[in-house]
């Protein structure tokens, strides 16, 4: 059985008592047997008649009984199950819960609930009765009994963590009886408190993390300022062929403020795809140079690590270097060197030498950034980008390349405010809310199988404009099991059938980095019309010449990632469409597409999101840093608020959990700390 619970996350008794069930069936209503009503669960208490093992024509073993109280029998089938035949002796006493239907007009039990009387607490019977996870070879029966005797045998014994004064002050439950009642509950009053508890428990316990995180890094280390003249800023925007918004300006003295101190900066970055970011990182970035470090910009793909490293090189001016490496006059008293190491570079060995060396200014790359190979000589300024698809410690492996340097994190996926409270507590957040002038709404509808090809029509009217457009498939190829069109066979039939005459292009997860980066290349030349590709667009691509986003089996794809593919149409001042396909939608994908077509404020459709999802399907929870949350919805926001007040209050006076009555909830924190990782 160890095994089997293994595959479930149960290998300790800590993690069996905190095995919480899915839902409850509610088996608390008793019955006499004369009462009994078809088609609601109920439960009676009767003494067995007779019971035998019956065989029906096609071989299937079974047992029937007939038990009864004072007010008449009742017939009860148990399918497959013929052992019941030899425990079910006459004149036992049993608990029976379930629905009762009715057959040729007699009401039948069909494998209810069953639980003998002289069993002790009734577990499986006659109250709300726990319905837990499972896995092959584990039954529900035998989960409840380990479950209840890990309950007696250990819950006499566990220590309540959270100090007294804040679970009196919240009004919560001790720990021991918030674990008995969230398996086996009195009742829904009972059930709810229980929740409750645990629910705050989980919130408290992940601000104190993130909050030790913010100590850890801007209390217990010695920063470096970057405070450089502002001549070499003023320069640089000067140079730039626009002016910044004044949202960009407020978050960039935001950062400038966090630089020039010598405690860490770590700073979240938010805004939608075009609302200028990148340029607010990269004069950051050289803040940082001309202070007299290196930088260094992380990002979750080759894709969005080589249009970073182009992108900066725009901005920075022209280039002059050999594809990995290029070198700018710059508004510094020196040249600037910019250098891009992914997977897949070329000269390795001699990029690791220059970064070492400190010739390498601003380095640009992926996950490869934290191989150990890579040494910096003065790591002043650590930006990662889309941090959502890091986990935390990746973060932490980049920053402690250097001596505690800045940290500056971006997001483009708009992250809920009680999201943000409960990942980020430990970061500081600066927010774009402001668009480039010139921007225009993106036009977003919602179209049914019978309208797909207007939708083609539409595609090729605005390609006639000299436009281009995207087609997002779910997949990259067919598949038996899911309805759901394939990138490569629909790049097939769209090419052979909808539009033989244009030049479409097909990106996909699969392809080589060199693949992916000539189909973009050409795509960005305006060499194809029509680029067919899977969500690896959802992040990085921009192709200001693209207007339209076809995305067939929308439904398929949560609110934050349809918004995703949206923002790829949303890089210029033309007029953008985001087309919906769906299928056959269920109500909770229809949902989805109807907002799609009402919100357009990113934030607004992230909180819809996180409301219809969840937090571990907004973006993977073990990517983000988020531990398992088994009782707590981030939906409660007002939860969430007075966790994280009692939080910073108990860490106001006792930062590093060291009196005596915090012993335990050190050991809760440290355990979070090390699952997080």
């Amino acid at each position: 059985m160890a095994a089997r619970f293994a595959k479930l996350g149960v290998i300790t008794v800590r993690d069996l008592l905190y095995f919480f069930p899915r839902h409850h069936i509610d088996y608390s209503r008793r019955s006499r047997i004369a009462d009994l009503e078809p088609g609601i669960d109920q439960t009676i208490v009767a003494e067995v008649w007779q019971a035998s093992e019956k065989r029906s024509r096609r071989g299937m073993r079974s047992t029937e009984a007939i038990v009864g109280d004072e007010t008449g029998t009742v017939r009860v089938i148990w399918f497959n199950q013929p052992y019941l035949a030899k425990r079910l002796s006459t004149g036992t006493r049993i608990a029976l819960s379930g629905k009762v239907d009715l057959f040729r007009d007699q009401k039948v039990f069909q494998s209810p609930e069953y639980e003998f009387l002289e069993s002790g607490d009734l577990i499986h019977t006659g109250r709300l009765i726990p319905v837990y996870p499972l896995t092959r070879g584990l039954y529900l029966r035998q989960v409840r009994q380990v479950v209840k005797d890990a309950l007696d045998l250990y819950l006499p014994d566990i220590e309540d963590f959270l100090p007294e004064g804040v679970r009196t002050g919240a009004g919560l439950m001790r720990l021991s009886e918030a674990i008995q009642q969230a398996h086996y509950p009195d009742n829904e009053f009972s059930k709810d408190a229980a929740r409750h508890r645990l629910a705050f428990d989980e919130l408290f316990l992940i601000q104190l993390s993130v909050l030790s995180r913010k100590r850890d890094w801007r209390e217990a280390r010695q920063g470096i300022s970057l405070n450089p003249e502002p001549e070499c800023l003023a320069r640089f925007l000067a140079s730039l062929p626009f002016d910044l918004t004044s949202a960009q300006r407020r978050v960039l003295d935001e950062i400038r403020g966090d630089l020039a101190q010598d405690k860490p900066m770590s700073r979240l970055l938010q805004g939608e795809v075009g609302s200028g970011k990148t340029v607010v990182a990269t004069t950051a970035m050289l803040l940082a140079v001309a202070s007299y470090c290196q930088a260094a910009l992380m990002a979750p793909t080759e894709i969005l690590a080589e249009q970073h490293f182009q992108n900066i090189c725009r901005l920075l001016g022209d280039q002059d270097g050999d594809g990995d490496v290029c070198c700018f006059p710059s508004p510094l008293p020196r040249p600037i060197v910019v250098g891009l190491l992914t997977g897949g570079s070329r000269a390795k060995g001699e990029l690791h030498r220059r970064i070492a060396s400190g010739e390498i200014d601003i380095l640009i790359g992926t996950h490869a950034l934290i191989q150990k190979k890579v040494e910096f000589h003065r790591l002043g300024l650590v930006v990662v980008d889309e941090q959502h698809r890091f986990g935390v410690m990746q973060r932490v492996e980049l920053r402690q390349k250097g001596t505690s340097p800045h940290m500056l994190v971006m997001s483009a996926t708009p992250i809920p405010r009680t999201l943000a409270l409960t990942l980020y507590g430990d970061l500081d957040i600066s927010l774009i809310d402001e668009l480039p002038p010139g921007r225009r709404e993106i036009k977003t509808r919602w179209l049914s199988p019978q309208r797909r090809q207007d939708g083609y029509e539409f595609v090729r009217k605005q390609i006639a404009r000299a436009c281009q457009a995207f087609i997002i498939c779910p997949l990259i190829e067919e598949s038996e099991n899911i309805e759901a069109r394939a990138a490569t066979a629909e790049y097939e039939r769209l090419s052979q059938e909808i539009f033989p005459d244009l030049r479409l292009g097909l990106l996909h997860g699969r392809m080589s980095t060199s693949q992916k980066e000539e189909v973009m290349q050409r795509f960005r030349a305006g060499e194809i019309d029509v680029l067919v590709s899977t969500s690896v667009v959802e992040v990085g691509i921009d192709v200001p010449n693209a207007t339209v986003m076809l995305v067939e089996g929308a439904e398929r794809f949560g609110l934050a990632q349809l918004h995703q593919f949206r923002g790829r149409v949303w890089r210029s001042s033309y007029q953008s469409y985001c087309l919906l396909l769906s299928e056959n939608p269920s109500v909770e994908g229809a949902k989805r597409l109807k907002l799609m077509e009402e919100i357009h404020n990113g934030f607004r459709l992230a909180e819809e999101d996180l409301r219809l999802r969840g937090p571990g399907e907004f973006f993977g929870t073990r990517q983000s840093g988020l531990p398992d949350l088994k009782m707590a919805q981030l939906s409660d926001v007002g939860l969430l608020e007075m966790a994280r007040s009692e939080a910073i209050r108990l860490f106001e006076s006792d930062p590093q959990l060291e009196r005596s009555e915090h012993k335990a909830l050190a050991g809760a924190v440290a355990r979070l700390r090390e699952g997080a990782k």
